[in-house]
């Protein structure tokens, strides 16, 4: 699904250059979900933003569900955004007046989709990520912050993507509502064998993932197999 190597990223302004990724290499295997660990200054925005396709490595070798990524020009990496991942970010990036179904449907019209498929298609994706049907009709703006981040979820399936890159995702939450948010994204994996990469400072957000990459002055410090994954809540009916 995932496979980075030796990635650089060199960032130059006149004469200084700042090195913040160095030969970073790993790989993510299709329906895996690993959270990438470090404190601020880690790198781990860069890094986040280069599997996203936000930016390209300064050398080094990207390749994503089969494709070199790495040195496609921007038109092809926003290309390659829409159709093959989907973005979940700490602050939600939701239309406030706009409804909820309104909100998860928008990259099906960009996508050309017609208006019955993609209502079909935003439905489904909801119920996956598990907003509970009497909500859909609401505005974002009436929603509670674990409600908006779960029709954030709902919009970065709706297109089936290869990857779901959800970073910090649970910055805004308190701890309770955090912690639905992140079982939903357990729930994904485990029952629709999603590949998630989740990007976190937090060692409590990161060990709700299979696996745990640490990075640290722009290199990978550690990659733990989590043995201590917690048990989904959701199993339990509190979702």
């Amino acid at each position: 699904m995932i496979e980075c190597k030796k990635i650089v990223k060199i960032y130059k302004t006149g004469s200084i250059e700042a090195v913040v990724l160095r030969g970073v290499s790993f790989s993510v295997n299709d329906g895996e979900f690993v959270a990438i660990m470090g404190p601020s200054g880690s790198g781990k925005s860069t890094l986040m933003h280069i599997l996203g396709c936000l930016d390209s490595p300064t050398t080094g070798m990207y390749i994503l569900d089969g494709h070199d990524v790495s040195t496609i020009a921007d038109d092809g990496l926003a290309d390659i955004r829409r159709k093959k991942i989907g973005f979940v970010f700490q602050s939600y990036n939701l239309l406030p007046r706009a409804t909820v179904i309104r909100n998860v449907t928008l990259p099906l019209i960009y996508a050309g989709v017609d208006r019955l498929r993609r209502e079909e298609m935003a439905k489904e994706s909801l119920r996956a990520a598990g907003l509970p049907e009497d909500r859909w009709l609401h505005h974002s703006n009436q929603l509670s912050g674990g409600q908006m981040q779960r029709v954030a979820i709902a919009r970065a399936l709706v297109n089936d993507p290869a990857m779901i890159l959800a970073d910090e995702p649970t910055g805004n939450l308190d701890t309770k509502t955090g912690e639905i948010v992140l079982d939903t994204f357990q729930r994904l994996n485990h029952e629709h064998g999603r590949t998630i990469v989740l990007i976190t400072h937090e060692r409590y957000v990161a060990e709700h993932a299979q696996r745990i990459i640490h990075i640290k002055d722009g290199e990978i410090v550690d990659d733990e197999k989590n043995i201590k994954q917690r048990v989904t809540n959701y199993t339990n009916g509190t979702i």
